[in-house]
C-alpha cells in the first residue's frame, strides 16, 4: 500500500490492497476492505459509521468492501455496509449510503446521492445530480441521466419504502420521475420529464406525464447510421462496454459460452 496524502487517516481494523493512493484529508473507517490499485482522493470518508455508532457503545462497523481498479473523487462519502465490484468510479461530492451494493464498473457522477439499500448489476452509469430512494434495484448496463429521481414512499409521509425496479440495459433520460414499487422492464428508453407511475414491459418507449407506452421501443431511428433503428443500443454504442472493438453479439456469445 501507498499513502500519498497528507492528514489521512486509516483504522488499524481496514485492509487496502496493492497500489492504494489516498489523498489529503480522508478518513478510512473500521473493517473497509479495499482492492489493488486503487486510487481515494482528497477529503473523502470511506466506511462511514451508521447511526448506532453516536449511540450505541458496543457498535461495531459493517464491512465495507472496494473493488480493485477504483477512483473514487474528492469529497465522496461512503457509509459502512456497502459493496462495490471492480472498476468502481465516482464523480466529486457523491453520497452512498449504507448497504448499497453494486456490479463491476459502476460509476456515479459528481453531486448524486444513494439512499443505500439499493443494487445495480454490471456496468451501470448514473450522471450527475441522481438520486436513488432506498431499496431500488437496477438491473444490468442502465444509464441514467442528471436529475432522475427514484422514489419509494407512495403516501409521504409514511413507514412504506419500496423502491422502483428497473430492468437490464433500460435508459432513463434527463429530469425523469420514477414512483414507488414501478417496475419497468429491460431494453427501454423512458424519455425525459417523464413521470412514471405504472409497470410497463420490455422493448418500450415510454413517455409522458404520466407516463404512457408511446411504441415499441425500434420506432426510434438512428441519428448516426441512416434508416436504421438506434435501440437496442447496444448494437450502436460500444465505448466503455464490455463489447468494445467485439461487437455486442459476439460478446454475447461469449457469455453464452461461459454459462453451457
Amino acid at each position: 500500500m501507498k499513502f500519498n496524502g497528507k492528514n489521512v487517516q486509516v483504522s488499524a481494523k481496514a485492509k487496502l490492497g496493492k497500489n492504494v493512493r489516498i489523498g489529503d484529508n480522508t478518513i478510512i473507517y473500521d473493517h473497509v476492505e479495499i482492492g489493488d490499485n486503487v486510487t481515494i482522493c482528497n477529503d473523502c470518508v470511506i466506511g462511514e459509521p451508521l447511526n448506532d455508532f453516536y449511540s450505541n457503545e458496543s457498535y461495531q462497523n459493517p464491512g465495507t468492501v472496494i473493488g480493485d481498479n477504483s477512483l473514487i473523487r474528492s469529497h465522496t462519502i461512503i457509509y459502512a455496509g456497502c459493496e462495490f465490484g471492480s472498476g468502481f468510479s465516482c464523480g466529486h461530492r457523491v453520497t452512498i449510503r449504507e448497504y448499497t451494493k453494486t456490479g463491476k464498473h459502476f460509476s456515479v457522477g459528481t453531486l448524486s446521492d444513494i439512499q443505500g439499500l439499493v443494487t445495480f448489476g454490471d456496468y451501470c452509469r448514473l450522471h450527475s445530480n441522481v438520486h436513488i430512494g432506498q431499496t431500488s434495484k437496477i438491473g444490468n448496463f442502465v444509464f441514467i441521466y442528471p436529475y432522475v429521481v427514484l422514489t419509494n414512499d407512495p403516501h409521504p409521509p409514511s413507514n412504506i419504502c419500496n423502491g422502483p425496479t428497473i430492468g437490464d440495459y433500460t435508459q432513463i433520460a434527463v429530469h425523469s420521475v420514477i414512483l414507488p414499487g414501478v417496475q419497468v422492464g429491460s431494453n427501454c428508453l423512458i424519455a425525459a420529464n417523464s413521470t412514471v407511475g405504472k409497470d410497463f414491459g420490455n422493448e418500450v418507449l415510454i413517455g409522458g406525464s404520466p407516463a404512457k407506452v408511446l411504441g415499441p421501443i425500434g420506432i426510434i431511428q438512428s441519428k448516426e447510421v441512416e434508416n436504421t433503428p438506434h435501440y437496442p443500443w447496444m448494437y450502436r454504442f460500444e465505448r466503455g462496454m464490455p463489447w468494445e472493438k467485439i461487437g455486442y453479439e459476439e460478446w454475447l456469445s461469449n457469455q453464452t459460452k461461459k454459462h453451457d
